[in-house]
């Protein structure tokens, strides 16, 4: 008999290890980031600009077309001339503007002046002059935004009249050329070149070459108890609180005569040496002048002061009686 062939075993294959279970990732495509237009792209604002681009949508009048509307304006106080007058010139007042611009920080402030100078001069202008508007309107202009940055140069105002805004403007330059002509810029002659005062140009003077001081700034660093400028001042009395404080004293002596011009005999002797004198009298003495008790003299001007009271609050009203009769007493 044949045998039986008997089949091999497989291999036995070793074990595998588990794998390791991988996190259940979605995979999440990358979007686009999204395109701004140029126009909604966020861009630093300029103020000037945007106002130089809305002030070059007016155009510019022609002579006739200017003196036409010039003259429904003041004619007719046509107020929409006006406004167009006023809309063809405003490139005119960013021009005068620009140039004192290194005299304030801002320029639309400048401009905003010259605006309200330009107003002045539309409605100051007379057609019938010959003049053109923009040649008359310079000087409202000029004088606007001049007198703004006087005003606002410091926080104290250096010039408030014409003559110390012209000192202001042209002191240093007049100065400098006395100085390149060969001359000493002395005060007499600088009076002269600007016709002005002496005086004038002495307090010019002293107002340029002086800074402003803070009353609450410290004294110096060496002192530590904190003290400020404004605790060196005196303390005086206001000049308000005394020029109010000599008159209602005069007002109350006029009234204080003519109450004792009504009075007679014991009364006004008490009126006059006891409540109006600087040293009063005793009631002991005026009751020994009258003849009458001490008690009885007190009795008196107790009911003289009642009638003086009701007096005074009839002239003055309750609040300042009480005062006043206090400082009668007094």
């Amino acid at each position: 008999m044949m045998a039986r062939a008997i089949p091999l075993a497989a291999p036995v294959q070793p074990a595998r290890a588990p794998r390791p279970r991988r996190p259940n990732l979605k995979l999440v495509k990358a979007r686009p980031e999204p395109v701004v237009p140029a126009e909604r792209a966020l861009v630093r604002f300029d103020p000037l600009t945007q106002y130089l681009q809305e002030i070059r949508r007016y155009p510019l009048l022609s002579r006739e077309r200017e003196h036409e509307l010039a003259v429904r304006y003041l004619e007719q106080h046509d107020l929409a001339a006006a406004r167009t007058l006023i809309e063809s010139n405003l490139r005119l007042v960013v021009k005068i503007a620009y140039e004192y611009r290194r005299s304030h920080a801002n320029l639309l402030d400048l401009i905003q002046e010259g605006n309200v100078g330009l107003l002045q001069a539309v409605r100051k202008y007379d057609p019938y002059r010959g003049v053109k508007l923009g040649s008359y309107a310079v000087f409202w202009i000029r004088a606007y935004i001049l007198k703004f940055i006087v005003d606002n140069f410091r926080t104290v105002k250096l010039g408030t009249t014409q003559a110390q805004r012209r000192l202001f403007f042209h002191l240093k330059a007049e100065k400098d050329k006395l100085e390149r002509e060969g001359f000493t810029p002395a005060t007499r002659l600088l009076a002269e070149r600007l016709e002005v005062d002496e005086d004038e140009v002495i307090e010019m003077e002293q107002r340029l070459g002086g800074g402003d001081l803070s009353l609450d700034a410290p004294l110096g660093p060496g002192d530590e108890d904190g003290h400020t400028r404004l605790d060196r001042l005196s303390g005086g009395e206001r000049p308000d609180a005394a020029v109010e404080g000599a008159e209602f004293r005069a007002l109350l002596r006029a009234r204080l005569d003519a109450f004792g011009a009504e009075l007679t005999g014991r009364d006004k002797a008490i009126f006059e040496e006891r409540l109006l004198a600087d040293e009063p009298r005793s009631l002991k003495e005026i009751g020994a002048h009258f003849g009458i008790s001490r008690e009885r003299a007190r009795q008196i001007e107790a009911r003289l002061k009642q009638r003086l009271q009701s007096y005074l609050r009839h002239c003055f009203g309750d609040a300042v009686a009480i005062g006043a009769g206090a400082l009668v007493e007094s």
